[in-house]
């Protein structure tokens, strides 16, 4: 293996695909980093023994697709990035899967507390990051713009890890607890 440290971002700077330097703190590198921790949680996901076994091979995908996210999202401008993405197929797949829970799920009335069981605790993290990476990723498509597809996946995801922590709580039995500020 080669080394793992470079010591070329010693001085605050990094690159994005295809050499270009920017600062740490660019807007794409931070939108970046957000995408890392949401896969990081999702991978997390994937290998609790509470979560059901036909959620791992989707988020596998999932995770698959954010890396491929965060490769255009570091391509710069005018620079064409080969990787094809399939955000439309699992955006598809996922609005099937949240309707599915949906018909099989007692209607929402309340805002939920993030809570329940260890593993939808989790998945509600994941959903917060999902939000926030959803967010940075705005901001960067006002400077360079984003395809608009990625932009509806980071949406959706966000929406699909909220109805997979409804059907968590339903396959362990447990009530969600409610917020009626």
């Amino acid at each position: 293996m080669n080394k793992v440290y470079t010591k070329t971002g010693d001085e605050g700077m990094t690159s994005l695909r295809g050499g270009v330097r920017v600062p740490k703190d660019d807007i794409r590198i931070e939108a970046n980093g957000t995408i890392d921790l949401l896969n990081a949680l999702i991978g997390k996901l994937r290998v609790m023994p509470e979560i059901a076994d036909e959620w791992e091979p989707f988020l596998l995908d999932i995770q698959k697709e954010l890396m491929g996210i965060m490769s255009h999202i570091a391509t710069p401008p005018g620079k064409n990035n080969p990787r094809q993405l399939h955000v439309e197929e699992l955006i598809e797949l996922m609005e099937r899967k949240m309707d599915e829970v949906t018909a099989k799920i007692e209607e929402r009335t309340h805002f939920i507390l993030p809570s329940g069981s260890l593993a939808s605790a989790e998945i509600h993290i994941a959903r917060t990051v999902a939000r926030q990476a959803e967010r940075r990723l705005w901001t960067v498509n006002g400077e360079f713009p984003v395809n608009p597809a990625i932009m509806r996946f980071m949406n959706r995801l966000s929406d699909f890890l909220f109805i997979m922590t409804k059907e968590q709580l339903q396959c362990e039995g447990i009530k969600e607890e409610s917020w009626n500020g």
